[in-house]
């Protein structure tokens, strides 16, 4: 009797965790979009595996040749001055590749790898690293802190093999997610500057508008704004130094780009040297405040390429939406040009709000 009611019970908690992976399965995959995958995937270790403190290992880049904590932690009290990443050819790396499974650091010193080069994350006290694995390849690891509940073991807070079998699950369900993420990021970002393609710009702001327009909640949907950026002579640099230095100057001021927007805007190469960020916030004042400080940023630049040292501008048209006459994608897009063309009229390394052009023109 004993033996028939513990199987039921086995039995019983098999299909619950079969229940909740399906779960899992679904929440991670109803999206595309990185930063919401990200948040959804942390959101759902911290409730899965009862820890207050996670975070995510990935490639900042497609391209980047390691994996990264960067933004995509909770709980975790980082030191910004230090570099939490994981080199891809790291000792580290190579076991998880070689030894798939769920570890402590203890387990890691255990299987004799070293740990130099990762102080930094160490000093975080990690209670277990979960490489997430999508077609035989690491695409991440998971980090988490101890445990709310202490584990079985109520003194170590240790994670069972079952419990373990489960997380390796989840990681699975996880990796798969972030690796379709990836596919998606491929095709829809301009592999030299890492910035968004026009044609996903406009998806983008044709779902922003629907949602404002709807009174929708979500990026975009309480209003937002648009700045358009044109880089001053740019071709004076690609005739000059030829377009390898062009490309090089793009590179460098896509990654200003990048550094001043949050993962809810967007930031997209517009044409060769023209680009746009949607910010996801409405206000003029925080839109003028992100363009100036991008506007700022550049001018105090110094870009090198090979022996030269290249001082560039940067002009800027800023849109914020406005319900009456923002109906269309191309409508806003042509507010914000018309206010960078302004910003160009009247001497470049400038911004120009669209509203001042709009009762003048």
């Amino acid at each position: 009797m004993r033996d028939t009611t513990t199987g039921t019970r086995d039995l019983e908690k098999q299909i619950y965790d079969l229940k909740e992976l399906f779960e899992i399965s679904k929440s991670l995959n109803s999206t595309l979009d990185f930063a919401i995958l990200i948040d959804s995937l942390l959101l759902i270790c911290m409730a899965q595996l009862k820890v207050l403190k996670v975070g995510l290992f990935i490639r900042k880049h497609l391209d980047s040749g390691e994996f990264s904590l960067h933004r995509n932690y909770t709980g975790f009290e980082v030191d910004h001055s230090l570099s939490y990443a994981i080199p891809e050819n790291h000792g580290l790396i190579k076991l998880f590749n070689r030894k798939y499974g769920c570890y402590t650091l203890d387990d890691i010193k255990a299987e004799k790898v070293s740990l130099k080069g990762l102080e930094p994350i160490i000093k975080l006290e990690p209670s277990l690293l979960v490489p997430l694995q999508a077609q035989g390849k690491i695409n991440g690891i998971i980090m988490t802190g101890e445990r709310i509940d202490g584990g079985l073991n109520k003194s170590l807070g240790d994670f069972d093999a079952e419990e373990k079998e489960y997380i390796l699950n989840m990681a699975s369900l996880a990796s798969i997610a972030i690796n379709n993420a990836g596919l998606f990021e491929m095709a829809t970002t301009d592999m030299m500057t890492k910035l968004k393609l026009r044609h996903h710009l406009y998806t983008v702001l044709h779902d922003w508008l629907e949602n404002v327009q709807a009174n929708q909640g979500g990026p975009g949907g309480q209003g937002f704004s648009m700045l358009m950026f044109d880089i001053d002579f740019f071709k004076r640099v690609n005739d000059t130094y030829g377009h390898a230095c062009g490309d090089a100057v793009l590179k460098y001021i896509a990654q200003i780009f990048l550094d001043n927007v949050r993962g809810s805007d967007l930031a997209s190469r517009y044409g060769g040297e023209e680009f746009i960020i949607l910010i996801s916030h409405p206000g003029k004042d925080l839109a003028m405040k992100i363009a100036e400080r991008i506007r700022k940023t550049i001018e105090d630049s110094n870009i090198q390429y090979k022996e030269h040292t290249l001082k560039i501008t940067i002009s800027c048209g800023v849109a914020c939406y406005d319900r009456k006459i923002d109906t269309t994608a191309d409508g806003m897009i042509e507010r914000a040009d018309k206010a960078l063309y302004q910003s160009k009229q009247d001497g470049r390394n400038r911004i120009t709000f669209s509203s001042s052009i709009d009762q003048t023109g």
